[in-house]
């Protein structure tokens, strides 16, 4: 985990409506993504997540979408995105996510009642959009395996109290305008 401790450490901060957040490629796509750091990253969510008979991988647009793309390719573990965009498709699920600084609808198609899933993420931080994502898969019967996120902010979410589990490969908190590691183990 040298490459994304030490990334996050050079990672800089930006206040945006009194919310303090770091600017990272895993996170934001700038500054730009090495392949040695998604690698890393990768194999830590292989090696971390519960795999045993997952039919899909769901992750929501956009910045989960590399890092799960990454993971469906070495594990051929079919991937779904959920979008910020309404198809209208047959079996679509609307669903709403509020994080710290936005608030959005967002959309899943192709899970189904019965599918075993893995949640992946690229930020843990207010847990709006996990829990929505997990409040949804639950109303359409799928069964959550796992949920991943790679970095969790330090600091109360939504998915404390809500009996879902989340698995991270590293903890931080930003600190006078610094990135500050909590756990370089990360949760679970």
């Amino acid at each position: 985990m040298d490459r994304l401790k030490q990334s996050l450490l050079d990672a800089p901060i930006i206040e945006k409506d009194g919310y303090h957040y770091f600017v990272h490629p895993i996170s934001d796509g700038v500054p730009m993504l090495e392949p040695e750091l998604l690698r890393e990253i990768v194999i830590r969510i292989i090696r971390k997540a519960e795999l045993e008979d997952v039919d899909k991988i769901v992750t929501p647009a956009a910045m989960g979408i590399h890092i799960s793309t990454a993971v469906s390719l070495m594990t051929d573990i079919p991937l779904v995105v959920i979008r910020k965009r309404e198809y209208g498709l047959p079996g679509e699920v609307a669903l709403s996510q509020q994080t710290g600084y936005s608030e959005n609808e967002m959309y899943i198609n192709d899970v189904d009642e019965g599918d075993r899933v893995l949640v992946l993420d690229d930020v843990l931080s207010t847990g709006g959009t996990l829990r929505a994502i997990t409040d949804a898969l639950e109303h359409i019967g799928a069964d959550v395996a796992d949920v991943v996120a790679v970095i969790k902010k330090a600091g109360p979410n939504e998915l404390d109290d809500s009996g879902t589990d989340v698995k991270t490969l590293i903890n931080v908190d930003v600190e006078d305008g610094d990135v500050v590691i909590v756990d370089e183990h990360g949760d679970g």
